[in-house]
């Protein structure tokens, strides 16, 4: 995977005045788009098009400041005209392509990605592979925006709108893996873009033949492998730290990948005041054949 990403960092440098055909470079490297994306930003920071925006500004500068004509460069790197040009440019750099031009900066570089493999192994992560047929996420769902780190206030805001009698009926509903009240996100964007919006829902797991109440928002989720790691400790910190060390330590080291789907968290154990916590994060994912 990690040498993946390096091909992919070396694809777009080749290719910053053209689109990147991602899933083509994918399919070269033997993985799958959702997978390079979700990886890239996990262990870059930055979504890929944040990246190869930043390039570009980074490179085109060099232009803008020797005096090229602004509408070449704006052609060169594939804009349409000078005015969406200077906005992609003042959005890196802080200032118009004009004032570079006659100042000479200021200029903001994004270096060329490298990505490296520390290996450690002092803590095994528990980790499982399980195979499910079909089921259903029921509850109740509103769309969100994604926040990568601390309490999302907008889950937290919908979760307490619920009456306590809903969170045990929904319980009382559950009826196959993953066990209990669910946290479940879907719809998200592979590029895992801070405040790009998808669907929560708070719910239960049914199994395929049980019917679903009328009044309960519904996810059908197809049969699959998912990779499913527990996390203790401080909450919601314990989890996130968790997330992060799949992208950073378990998916480099197994012959696994994502593929589309919802996440899950199941609460397994808790402090009464969610202080402390102990859950299961289900992820989606297929075995990465050479």
């Amino acid at each position: 995977m990690i040498a993946a990403l390096n091909q992919l960092v070396d694809a777009v440098d080749v290719n910053l005045a053209e689109e990147i055909d991602v899933e083509q470079v994918a399919s070269r490297l033997g993985t799958t788009e959702y997978h390079l994306r979700r990886m890239f930003s996990s262990l870059a920071g930055m979504p890929l098009s944040e990246y190869v925006r930043r390039r570009r500004m980074t490179v085109a500068a060099a232009d803008v400041v020797t005096g090229d004509g602004l509408l070449d460069i704006a052609v060169r790197y594939g804009y349409g005209s000078t005015e969406a040009f200077g906005r992609a440019f003042r959005a890196v750099h802080g200032a118009s392509p004009g004032d570079v031009r006659r100042e000479g900066g200021p200029l903001r570089t994004q270096p060329l990605l490298r990505f490296r493999l520390t290996v450690e192994g002092s803590t095994p992560m528990d980790t499982r592979i399980v195979e499910r047929p079909e089921f259903r996420l029921v509850g109740h769902a509103a769309r969100v925006p994604l926040i990568h780190e601390g309490v999302n206030p907008h889950i937290q805001e919908h979760v307490a709108s619920l009456p306590e009698a809903e969170h045990l009926r929904l319980k009382g509903l559950s009826d196959t893996e993953p066990a209990g009240l669910l946290q479940v996100s879907a719809d998200v964007d592979p590029d895992y873009v801070e405040d790009s919006e998808l669907t929560y829902l708070h719910g239960v797991a049914l199994s395929q033949d049980t019917s679903v109440p009328g009044d309960l928002d519904a996810i059908e989720v197809p049969a699959g492998a998912w990779a499913v790691f527990r996390s203790s400790g401080p909450h919601p910190d314990a989890l996130q730290a968790t997330w992060a060390a799949t992208a950073t330590e378990w998916f480099p080291s197994n012959p696994w990948r994502l593929r589309p789907g919802p996440s899950i968290v199941a609460v397994l154990d808790r402090a009464a005041d969610f202080s402390t916590a102990t859950c299961e994060l289900w992820l989606p994912v297929e075995h990465a054949r050479p």
